[in-house]
């Protein structure tokens, strides 16, 4: 009997240190889950922005700002010195080719221009008058040099009569020579005349010629300020739309300053302008993209302004299709410049979590609702899309979200 009851004690306290057994390794257990749900950080799944790794083609971009400007707009100055008599279309007319914008008062530039028709006539009444004169002159000496062609036929005939009169013994050999001195004398003379004739020409043909040049340039002023009287009925050379006229009636105004400016709206550009320390990037003919809020259109880099002002670099982009409906004069835009390609490279969705550094650790969404850190190297990117390069394969999942508060995390538990 009492073999029996201490089988049954034992098989008590057998069964007691089962079960206390059992229990301390529940505790145990649920303390280690405890533990390490307080060590895993976690995150709730809407707090988080996550995109899919694909392959694509991407466009490695740098920023730049632009603003949207009329592929051709016209500046209308004046062309005299003159002031507003009277606008006829205000900014933001349309206007076709020939129809007139303002009216100017031209009554000081008439007034010169009949000034200068008066100095015209006068040049060249004084032209003729140069003319009369030289004609005479140059007669008066050609009279002078005939006169001294007689004399010299008339010495001629007395050397000769002088030495006729030497061989019959009439004469004495200091009359013939007295005689050839006098002709000689007479023929130098003529000799002098003859050179002032050609001399005279000479001049009288400079004289013309400087007369004739005053004239020119005197019938050339009135011709010009005969046309710019025409072109101060200011009017449009071409269709298009005013978007800025000077309606300070009565202000007056000198030549060469601006009056309206015309641009046809059918069609646009953009000037861009980045920082100088992307000069080097920066080259005719490289694609841009143009972006506008959601929407997009591409471009070509022309015109890079050689001059940078202030650490800024001006250039212009020649839209592709620059007649899009999204485009309005002086909106800004933003302008990306491609300076690379690369095809079907592994691709995400641009976000937050990329810092532009060449390598960088991200948080990748595991099958098990956990996200791991993982070190990757950063290819190209754009506004769009940032190149992955190792560590990822297509359809992984990566959380694109600011992760820089879990900087020490190996492991997230993200929370439905």
């Amino acid at each position: 009997m009492d073999k029996v009851i201490e089988t049954e004690v034992r098989l008590q306290r057998k069964k007691k240190l089962v079960w206390t057994l059992s229990l301390s390794l529940l505790v145990i257990i649920a303390v280690v889950i405890f533990l390490r749900s307080l060590l895993t950080p976690s995150l709730s799944k809407s707090e988080i922005i996550t995109a899919v790794v694909e392959r694509g083609d991407i466009e490695n971009t740098i920023n730049a700002s632009g603003e949207v400007l009329p592929e051709f707009e016209e500046v209308i100055t004046s062309p005299i010195n003159a002031s507003i008599q009277q606008v006829m279309l205000e900014a933001g007319s349309s206007i076709k080719a020939g129809q007139s914008i303002l009216l100017l008062d031209k009554t000081a530039s008439q007034n010169e221009f009949e000034k200068l028709q008066f100095q015209l006539e006068s040049k060249r009444n004084s032209i003729k008058k140069l003319r009369l004169e030289l004609e005479k002159s140059f007669y008066d000496i050609k009279s002078n040099n005939d006169v001294k062609q007689l004399r010299i036929n008339s010495m001629e005939a007395e050397v000769e009569n002088a030495k006729r009169l030497f061989r019959a013994g009439g004469g004495t050999r200091e009359d013939i020579e007295q005689a050839e001195l006098e002709l000689k004398v007479a023929r130098l003379e003529k000799q002098q005349l003859e050179n002032e004739i050609k001399s005279k020409q000479q001049s009288m043909q400079i004289e013309m010629k400087e007369a004739e040049i005053a004239a020119a340039i005197e019938e050339s002023n009135l011709r010009e300020l005969g046309r710019k009287l025409q072109l101060a009925d200011i009017s449009a050379s071409r269709g298009g739309v005013i978007t800025w006229v000077n309606r300070n009636i009565g202000e007056s105004i000198h030549e060469g300053d601006p009056l309206a400016r015309i641009a046809d709206l059918r069609s646009f550009k953009v000037q861009g302008s980045i920082a100088d320390q992307y000069l080097d990037q920066l080259r005719n003919g490289m694609p841009a993209i143009i972006r506008i809020n959601e929407a997009s259109t591409r471009g070509t880099v022309v015109n890079i302004q050689p001059a940078v002002q202030n650490g800024i670099i001006t250039f212009g982009v020649q839209l592709s299709a620059g007649d899009n409906k999204i485009l309005r004069p002086n909106m800004k835009v933003d302008v990306y410049l491609v300076t690379a390609l690369r095809m079907q490279a592994l691709r995400v969705a641009n976000g937050p979590a990329f810092k532009g550094a060449s390598q960088q650790d991200i948080f990748v969404v595991r099958s098990d609702g956990r996200a791991e850190r993982r070190k990757v190297r950063i290819g190209l990117s754009n506004f769009d899309y940032v190149e992955i390069i190792g560590n990822v394969k297509p359809g992984d999942v990566v959380i694109t979200s600011d992760m820089s508060s879990f900087k020490n995390a190996r492991v997230l538990t993200i929370n439905n």
